[in-house]
């Protein structure tokens, strides 16, 4: 004789929130100052400052995120200080 199947749901996997879209400025440090704009028809992603007008302009893919683009600048102002 067989066993019974067991009528175990599976565990729900949870969701990742949204992203932010807005960061601490590295030159200023005044927390959620910067903004991201993607432009994905030119395949640039710029983000600025609003308090001390601090931008970075780089290229992005279809992949990238606000993330990408502020981790990018973060990147570039550690090499400029080397």
């Amino acid at each position: 004789m067989g066993r019974r199947k067991s009528k175990r749901k599976a565990p729900t996997k949870k969701r990742a929130g949204p992203l932010d879209s807005q960061f601490t400025c590295p030159f200023c440090n005044h927390e959620r100052s910067c903004e991201v704009d993607m432009d994905r028809q030119r395949n640039t992603g710029t983000i600025s400052c609003r308090v001390c007008l601090e931008d970075f302009q780089t290229t992005i893919t279809y992949l990238s995120e606000a993330i990408d683009v502020y981790s990018d600048w973060i990147d570039a102002c550690e090499s400029a200080n080397k």
